[in-house]
């Protein structure tokens, strides 16, 4: 019976430390993963712009209560309420950082190109159709130790397929008829811009 009792000597102290050691070593490091998701300076400002666009692309901006979401990529405290959307067919953030505005060591303006379809309207659920390309220009700069948009304060700019399916929801849910028919028509008329 004595074999199964273990014995407690100085080298099984030391790997205790060790192992102690080791995590405690091991915590800074898998801790960075954090701070690279809220954007520490040691990342690239144009990740910041990319994951911005990406999530107005896909219609975060829609719905206020998904404010929460885009705090950690901007400056300003509240998301205004926009009477319009522009509706977008894709998007180009400019990587190159030779064609960025390098403003200080802490502070960029990085461009962003939409293909933009044209406007939809809230209050009268209306499309109004104007293909352009549109340069938007962020401005990126240094707030406490991150990477925050400083500006432009811009309507959300929302993939045509998401506007698609968040009229067809609306759709859904509308009871009054004569809003489900201005509902029914912006949606056909989102489906053929192009």
């Amino acid at each position: 019976m004595e074999h199964w009792v273990r014995q407690v000597g100085p080298e099984s102290c030391y790997r205790f430390y060790w192992l102690i050691a080791a995590v405690f070593l091991a915590l800074p490091v898998t801790g960075s993963d954090g701070l690279a998701q809220t954007y520490a300076l040691t990342r690239d400002p144009v990740e910041l712009v990319k994951k911005y666009v990406s999530l107005d692309q896909k219609g975060v901006r829609l719905e206020s209560k998904s404010w929460e979401t885009l705090k950690p990529y901007v400056h300003w405290k509240e998301e205004p309420t926009w009477g319009h959307v522009m509706v977008t067919g894709s998007y180009k953030v400019v990587e190159d950082i030779k064609q960025w505005e390098i403003v200080s060591m802490l502070e960029v303006v990085i461009p962003v190109e939409f293909q933009v379809l044209g406007a939809m309207y809230w209050e009268t659920a209306g499309f109004l159709p104007e293909k352009q390309v549109e340069l938007v220009k962020f401005r990126v700069k240094a707030v406490g130790g991150r990477w925050r948009i400083i500006e432009p304060l811009l309507p959300p700019h929302v993939g045509q397929q998401r506007m698609i399916h968040y009229v067809r929801q609306a759709m859904l849910q509308e009871i009054e008829p004569s809003r489900l028919a201005s509902l029914a028509a912006l949606w056909e008329e989102l489906q053929k811009a192009k």
